[in-house]
This record gives structure tokens, C-alpha cells and sequence, in this order.
């Protein structure tokens, strides 16, 4: 395993150094964007800056419709003909509703996935080494600058198969390469039946995506602007289940993806946090999201440090915050430090099995502060060392040297 799988930004002039090997974002910005919009793209970006509005990024109370069936979805343009493929429905043994389930009559659902603001490109699925990233125009600082993102979809996803949708933030010394590569995500996608977005940070950001104090609110509206292209584009050339729609992120991508829960609440069905966190001095604080969703919130113990960075304290500090405002927690305390997750898995599962299993476990239409775990426990594919509510989680007492700050 290469050095610096985790490693996270500091607020000072020591920085941890890239992997051996990775290479940076090839798309340009600046903090000091003062706008974050969406722009037309047929074919290459216009280097010239637009006069669409912009978007304002604050949380809002998302509109919501209370229906007996599931939403209609755009119609899919690509996929293979035949019946879906049999969904792997985890370790839940088909107890509960899940996302490839219809949701119950009378649930609330998410609201519609709002349309691009532009003409979205054809997307390439799927990844093999030397292939281009998907690409999106977004206006910052005065220009356009380029953004670029990988999409997984099952290889033989079938016109009609609603599928739910994860973005997956990558670590400081990462990129999505690395992170659809460790996740073994086609693989998962595969297995689990859902869409994987992996976004690949810009330049300009010091610690590759605005989550601390000194990035600015413009730097982070953008990224929320991101979040929403990307979204659209995928809704428009798949059949996506809006009622799935998650967000994880390891380190540096896990502290984004606390921020992204809070602005973006009013989509998000769940979010997962994989030694992230709020607060703490250096990270911004949480913000309330518009709705209250189901959170894994995942960190190595009283060592997972990273330079001046106590993991500890900033995911304790987001639990704190997701336990006042009702959300449901599930704690996650590996003792491993700052490395990854030591996911145990059954034979034949992809290594992050039981985070997709959380994911496609929790539907929008949940009601606020609820889970399927609260009811059914905790499902036997979820490690040991993962318990329901702020300080239940029993870490393991073995051993465990791992540190790849």
C-alpha cells in the first residue's frame, strides 16, 4: 500500500507531499472565485467567461411530494436490453425496504433532480488507464476553467434499472483514479447495482477541496455547483433513483463531504464520513442541513491523527452536531489510526462492501431520524466495531499499527 493513502491538509506550510506516482488535477481555478456557475458544453469549453446566474448554494427547504409509487426519471440512453440483473441486497436478508425497493405509499420522496443549465456532454462510463475524464464548464474567477469526473455504472445496466448514485470525494494525496482503483468501484457497482461519480479536485484549492476556515464561501457554493452539474448530467443519461443519492469521502474528501451534507441536504438521502469531521479550529463547522438524513461516521481511533489534524476530535464533533439536530448515526471506530477501514467482507465482496450496504440502506424517504437498523440492529456484514448512536461504537482491543498519514 503506497504512503499518503489518507494524508490530510494542514492549516500551516507543512503539507503532506503527494503519492509516488499520482498525478494532479489537470483542470485550472482560483480560491478566490467570486462566481460558480454552469455554462453550455458541446464539445470543448469556451475559455471566455458567461453571464448565466449563479447559484447561491444555501441550503434550502427542498420540495418534496408525498406519492404512492416512485418518481419517473429521465429515460436512459444507454444500457443493454433483457431484465435487470439480480440485486445483491446485502446483508439485510431482505428485512427491510432498501433503495431497489418502491418506497412505501405515502413516503415523502426527494424532489426532482433539477436540469442542467447548459447542453450536458455524452459521458463516458466506466475507466480504463489513458482514458479521458467527463468534463464540465464551470465559471470561476473571471474564466472557465475545466472539471473533471470519472462515472461507474454497471456494465450491464439495463434501460429500465433505477439506479442510486454516490459520489465518492478522493483523499488529499489521491485523485478518482486512485480512489474507483482502492474502492475496486466497478466491481462494486456491479455487485450492488448503482452508479459511482468520482470527482477529480481542481487546482487553485490548497488542500484540494474547501473545507477549511480559510477557504471561502465562493471556493465552496462552487463546489456545491459542481455537485449539482454532475448530478444532472447523470440523471439525464440515466434512469437514477433520486431517492438515493449519497455522498462519501475519505480524509481531506470526508471533510468536504460533511460540508456537502449541509448544503445539500435537501438531495441527499445519506452521507458517510471516513475520517472526516467538523470543527476543531482548523475545518469549518457544520452547517444544518435542510432535512435530517442518516450518517456513518467512521474514524481509527484516538490516534487517527494526521500532522496538526485530530480525526477524533473532528468526527466527535459531528456526531455531536448530527446527534443534536435528530439525525441517525451510526459510529464507526476502527482503532487503525489514519488508514483505511479495515471492512471486513464476506468471499466474493468488493473491500467496501458494508459502506455501499449503508448507502442502499437508507432511502430519502426514511422518516427524519430514522433507520431500518434501529428496528432490524445492525445487519451481520457490518463490522464489529460500528454501533448505533454518539459513544457506543467498542473499538477493536487488538493491535493495530496501521498509519498512512
Amino acid at each position: 500500500m503506497r504512503r499518503g493513502l489518507l494524508c490530510l491538509p494542514v492549516l500551516a506550510t507543512l503539507a503532506c507531499g503527494d503519492l509516488v506516482g499520482d498525478t494532479e488535477a489537470t483542470s485550472a481555478g482560483t480560491s478566490d472565485a467570486t462566481t460558480s456557475t454552469s455554462t453550455a458544453a458541446t464539445g470543448a469549453p469556451t475559455t471566455t467567461p458567461t453571464t448565466q446566474a449563479t447559484d447561491d448554494g444555501t441550503a434550502s427547504e427542498g420540495e418534496t411530494t408525498t406519492t404512492s409509487g416512485p418518481p419517473t426519471t429521465s429515460e436512459p440512453q444507454t444500457g443493454t436490453t433483457g431484465e435487470p440483473p439480480k440485486v445483491d441486497m446485502g446483508s439485510s436478508g431482505g428485512e427491510f425496504l432498501r433503495c431497489h425497493d418502491a418506497p412505501p405509499d405515502g413516503a415523502t420522496l426527494a424532489p426532482d433532480i433539477a436540469a442542467y443549465g447548459g447542453t450536458c456532454p455524452a459521458l463516458e462510463v466506466g475507466y480504463m488507464e489513458g482514458q479521458a475524464y467527463n468534463v464540465l464548464p464551470q465559471q470561476l474567477g473571471g474564466g472557465t476553467v475545466e472539471r473533471q469526473f470519472l462515472v461507474i455504472a454497471p456494465e450491464d445496466a439495463a434501460p429500465d434499472e433505477r439506479l442510486p448514485v454516490i459520489f465518492l470525494w478522493h483523499w488529499l494525496g489521491g485523485d478518482a483514479q486512485d480512489f474507483y482503483d482502492r474502492g475496486d468501484v466497478q466491481n462494486a457497482v456491479n455487485e450492488k447495482r448503482f452508479i459511482a461519480v468520482i470527482p477529480e479536485a481542481r487546482e487553485g484549492l490548497l488542500f484540494k477541496w474547501p473545507f477549511t476556515v480559510i477557504d471561502s464561501d465562493a471556493d465552496l457554493q462552487a463546489e456545491f455547483q459542481f455537485f449539482d452539474d454532475m448530478l444532472s448530467c447523470v440523471a439525464e443519461q440515466f434512469s437514477v433513483n433520486q431517492d438515493c443519492v449519497a455522498s462519501t469521502g475519505v480524509s481531506a474528501g470526508a471533510l468536504f463531504t460533511s460540508q456537502l451534507a449541509g448544503g445539500r441536504g435537501d438531495v441527499l438521502s445519506s452521507f458517510m464520513s471516513l475520517s472526516g469531521g467538523t470543527g476543531g479550529g482548523t475545518i469549518k463547522p457544520w452547517t444544518a442541513p435542510a432535512r435530517k438524513m442518516p450518517a456513518m461516521v467512521l474514524w481509527g481511533g484516538p490516534d487517527d491523527f494526521c500532522i496538526v489534524i485530530d480525526f477524533e476530535q473532528t468526527s466527535k464533533d459531528l456526531e455531536q452536531n448530527l446527534e443534536a439536530g435528530g439525525h441517525f448515526v451510526l459510529e464507526c471506530i476502527h482503532n487503525c489510526n489514519h488508514s483505511t477501514p479495515p471492512f471486513p467482507v464476506q468471499p466474493g465482496e468488493t473491500a467496501f462492501a458494508p459502506l455501499w450496504d449503508f448507502f442502499l440502506d437508507h432511502p430519502y424517504w426514511l422518516a427524519p431520524g430514522e433507520s431500518p437498523y434501529q428496528e432490524f440492529g445492525v445487519p451481520a456484514g457490518m463490522p464489529d466495531w460500528c454501533a448505533i448512536g454518539v459513544g457506543n461504537a467498542v473499538a477493536p482491543v487488538e493491535p493495530c499499527d496501521k498509519n498512512e498519514c
